[in-house]
This record gives structure tokens, sequence and C-alpha cells, in this order.
């Protein structure tokens, strides 16, 4: 098999990639017809552009007929070799197309995370130059290393090369369908990387119900009334049929921060990520 790769490389001073991404648009319309309205290139100029092609990268590319442009063996391998080229092309359009919002990876625990998307229309709306990209996890994703570009988190960055903002203060409480129910809901001890679920399973361990594997069950479980569940405030206030039914748990209250890199925070769709976020957050305390 012919190695085009190797060849191309060989040839990347000669060999435009506009030619290549032409002779792409003639195989897939069989020949220099259906290829004029998709590149905006005449027929003559197309044919000039392929017999340029074939010259330089020394390979006869076509069987030229009057059925149009049938690729030879050595054809199809270069078209096999320069596809990528095409996906590239659709990508970068697509990058650089009017109108282009800019994903901001938001990373964040799953009940704020939730909360955020359920109440998105009040921070985002499209045209705004920004769409998040929320990364639901309990785990501190490396904003250093652009894993996420904005974090919102339980206590204020300690590296130096970090921002961090204070949101709000946060409350965790218990909830149910009644005072009648006893027990607790909470995440199986492997998963319990949370401190309320490490709070249930220090503290109330023999009131443990049942456990489950991701927190949306908690809640879900906790509707139908087979136990209580540890809930942040801000969750656990706009659950209609569920009932607060403790004060809140000190050990588990803490400040909000919002956490960003020092560079990244000046890009124009991190900064009006920021102010969009900061803005809701704290109207809504």
């Amino acid at each position: 098999m012919l190695n085009f790769a190797i060849t191309l490389s060989k040839m990347k001073d000669t060999l435009s990639l506009d030619d290549l991404l032409l002779f792409l648009a003639v195989c897939d319309a069989g020949g220099l017809a259906g290829a004029v309205q998709p590149t905006g290139q005449s027929a003559p100029t197309l044919s000039r552009k392929m017999a340029a092609v074939e010259r330089q990268t020394g390979r006869r590319l076509f069987m030229r007929g009057r059925d149009g442009y049938s690729l030879t063996a050595e054809g199809r391998e270069l078209r096999r070799e320069a596809e990528s080229l095409s996906e590239a092309r659709t990508r970068l359009a697509t990058w650089s197309g009017l109108g282009r919002e800019v994903r901001v990876r938001i990373t964040a625990g799953t009940w704020t995370s939730h909360w955020l998307a359920q109440n998105l229309g009040s921070f985002w709306r499209r045209g705004t130059g920004w769409v998040p990209e929320f990364l639901a996890s309990n785990a501190n994703l490396d904003i250093a290393r652009r894993e996420a570009d904005i974090g919102l988190r339980n206590r204020r960055p300690e590296q130096t090369w970090l921002a961090g903002r204070r949101l709000r203060r946060i409350e965790y409480a218990e909830y149910g369908v009644g005072a009648h129910v006893d027990g607790y809901v909470t995440l199986a001890d492997h998963v319990a990387t949370t401190p309320s679920t490490r709070w249930v399973h220090n503290n109330r361990t023999e009131a443990i119900v049942t456990t489950v594997s991701n927190a949306r069950l908690e809640l879900d479980l906790a509707r139908e009334g087979i136990a209580r569940v540890i809930l942040p405030v801000f969750i656990g206030g706009r659950e209609a049929n569920l009932t607060r039914l403790s004060g809140p748990i000190e050990e588990l209250t803490h400040d909000e921060w919002l956490v960003t890199h020092h560079d990244a925070r000046h890009d124009t769709p991190v900064r009006q990520a920021i102010a969009a976020l900061t803005g809701f957050i704290e109207a809504t305390k």
C-alpha cells in the first residue's frame, strides 16, 4: 500500500492544502461539474488544479472519461489520507462562524450543577457569546491544567495561581416527606466522597436504611418516603413534597467560592460567565 502520509509530508512546501480540499470535492462529486457549486471554482480551474495535484504527487489520481472522474487506486489512497482535512475544515468553519458561542466549562458539585441547570434562564441566554458546559463532579477538577474554566468550591483556593471569590454561605439540613420518617438514605460507603455523605456514615451509621450510587437517587427515594436525606438548603427548600426536619447541621455549613485560573479569568467568554454566575448566585442568597 502506498504511504501517502509520508509522501504528503515531504511535499508540504509545494502541495497546496487548498488544492487537496478541491481534490476531495471532485472526488465527492464524481467529476468537475458537480464540484463547481460547492467549491465556487469553474470547471476549467478545477481541471488545472487536479492536473497540478497529479504532477506534484507524481501519481495518476483520476481516470477521466465521459462519465466523469473516477479514482485510480492511487487516487483512492490519497483520498483516504486527505479525508481528515475535510473534517478539519468543517470544524474550523464552525469555530470561526459568526455568532459562535464559546463553551465555558463549569465544574461544581452534583447539587449546585443541578440547581444551576434548573435555573439556566436566570443567568444565561443565547447570543451572549458563551454557553455553559457543566462538569458535575464532587471531585475537584484541575483548573490549573484547564480541566475546567470555572469551579464552584466549598473552600477558598490555596494555590497562588488561582483566584477565588466568596459567593454565599451553604447550609445543610435533614429533609423527608414528614416527621414520621425515620432513618437515612445516603450514598454507599465506597462513594462517600462528599462531606454530607461522610457525616451520615460517621454520625448515623445505625440509622442508614439504604444506600444508592448517586445523589439524585437519594432525592428520588426520599420523595417516596423511604427515609430522610441530607440536602443543601437551597435544594431541599425548593422541593415541594419534602419537609425540612432539622436545623442547620453546623459541621456541614461552609462558604461557597468561585475559583478560576488567574490568566483564564481575563478571557472574554470566561469573564462573561463569571459575571453571570456571580450575579445570579449572589442575588439568590
